[in-house]
């Protein structure tokens, strides 16, 4: 019940307080970007709040669902439309999201497991898909 409720919140939460914080940040302290991807099937904007997970100088993301079995939406659309607006700490960035290497996965799981220990959780859950992983860079400005 929690995964299906919290989306909704935070919007709402985004919204009241123009972008200073989150659900998750309020009551857990995780930091919270806003991803605003393209669907992939309707080309429309669709914005989502994520758990970020910074790595050295980057963000990354990590489609886990909760641990449910569905990969969630949002990474189809990355994977369609890598281009992305992130809003991370009252700031907002033009980004491109790749899918991480072997020896980024494990520094991202490793700092996420450490913001918030339900990720080791989601993993033991996950059956029978892979974990997509996202790493954010800038954009070139020659290709904006």
């Amino acid at each position: 019940m929690f995964s299906k409720l919290l989306a909704p919140t935070d919007r709402l939460l985004f919204r009241l307080f123009k972008g200073r914080t989150s659900a998750p940040a309020l009551l857990a302290g995780l930091p919270v970007m806003m991803v605003t991807t393209t669907g992939r099937k309707s080309g429309q904007p669709r914005t989502t709040p994520l758990i970020a997970v910074p790595v050295d100088d980057s963000l990354a993301l990590i489609g886990t669902n909760f641990g449910q079995k569905h990969t969630p939406a949002w990474v189809f659309n990355l994977e369609r439309e890598p281009r992305v607006t992130v809003i991370y700490r009252e700031r907002r960035r033009e980004l491109r999201a790749r899918p991480a290497t072997d020896e980024e996965r494990t520094a991202v799981w490793f700092a996420a497991a450490g913001l918030y220990g339900g990720y080791d959780k989601y993993q033991d859950r996950i059956k029978g898909r892979v974990i997509r992983i996202f790493v954010f860079e800038s954009i070139p400005e020659s290709l904006t």
